[in-house]
């Protein structure tokens, strides 16, 4: 939703609010986590299309958050957390930037997916597999494909190490005719009367169109927006504090220079017997600085 965010008058505009909830797509955690929480059917569908097989979902739940037991660790929220019939674990999740799709951070999703399965006492081999699907908006490895499978490998024999983390990223930029693209084409899709899959259509629908679904996009946007604005307004306080602590170190060290230079000067008057001007040209001392220096002297 960032990106759609660049004017700090949204604020005070409510027509404003409405229009980016008209601009939504599935692109937008936001809308998606909520379209697809408790979808079991059209979880079941991205799953089959993306998995190439059919899943049996038990369990899907929207913005989830899961908290890492190390005091201090970092926590995520999973756009789509979702679990199969055998207890395989399922995150999905969306981004529309290359920081948020980054393989560092599939790695910690998988990780903390993973923390998770297993009970006091229960032996590794009974740990399941487990999936994180990135769906990118855009082609993370640039080759055109439309899904990109990452797993482990044994590096001497090239062979799969087998040990059940799977990752999956999706071309979200992928316009191919098959079920991949009408599926990429549904989440780039801003009106659901135009998408594909009817498991989709219905769900982006109610949040867009029908009262209390829209109602509640239209304050999860407004809430979004006044905190990026509140935001902007603290980075720009701390900017402001910033500035006018340097401007005062500056002075500071300014008046210590010019006392001390002063006070050489008096010095060399004192101690050599020179008169004023020698000792300013003596040190250097020219210009502005020099009548300043010959201001408080001659107090």
């Amino acid at each position: 939703m960032t990106e759609k965010l660049n004017s700090s008058n949204l604020r005070q505009n409510p027509r404003n609010v409405n229009e980016l909830v008209n601009e939504l797509t599935l692109f937008d955690d936001d809308l998606m986590s909520r379209v697809f929480d408790k979808n079991i059917k059209a979880t079941e569908l991205l799953l089959r299309i993306i998995l190439g097989k059919k899943v049996k979902v038990i369990s899907v739940t929207g913005q989830n958050e899961m908290k890492n037991h190390q005091v201090g660790g970092r926590n995520i929220t999973l756009d789509v957390d979702a679990m199969d019939q055998n207890g395989e674990e399922i995150d999905i999740e969306v981004q529309g930037n290359s920081e948020g799709a980054h393989v560092r951070r599939a790695r910690y999703h998988s990780s903390m997916v993973d923390s998770r399965m297993l009970k006091e006492g229960q032996a590794f081999r009974e740990l399941k597999d487990s999936y994180v699907i990135f769906i990118y908006k855009h082609d993370k490895f640039r080759k055109g494909l439309p899904l990109y499978h990452v797993e482990r490998y044994v590096g001497e024999t090239n062979e799969q190490f087998r040990d059940g983390s799977h990752i999956i990223y999706v071309n979200g930029n992928y316009k191919g005719n098959d079920e991949i693209g009408q599926l990429m084409q549904d989440f780039r899709e801003k009106n659901p009367e135009c998408m594909h899959y009817t498991e989709l259509a219905e769900s982006v629908k109610h949040f867009k169109e029908k009262e209390g679904g829209r109602e509640e996009m239209s304050e999860i946007v407004e809430r979004y927006i006044n905190e990026r604005v509140e935001e902007r307004v603290e980075e720009r306080v701390k900017e402001c504090v910033e500035e006018r602590v340097k401007e005062c170190v500056e002075e500071r060290v300014k008046e210590r220079v010019e006392k001390e230079k002063t006070i050489s000067v008096q010095n060399l008057m004192n101690n050599m017997k020179w008169t004023l001007d020698q000792a300013l040209d003596a040190l250097g001392i020219k210009g502005k600085e020099r009548t300043l220096i010959t201001q408080q002297l001659q107090k």
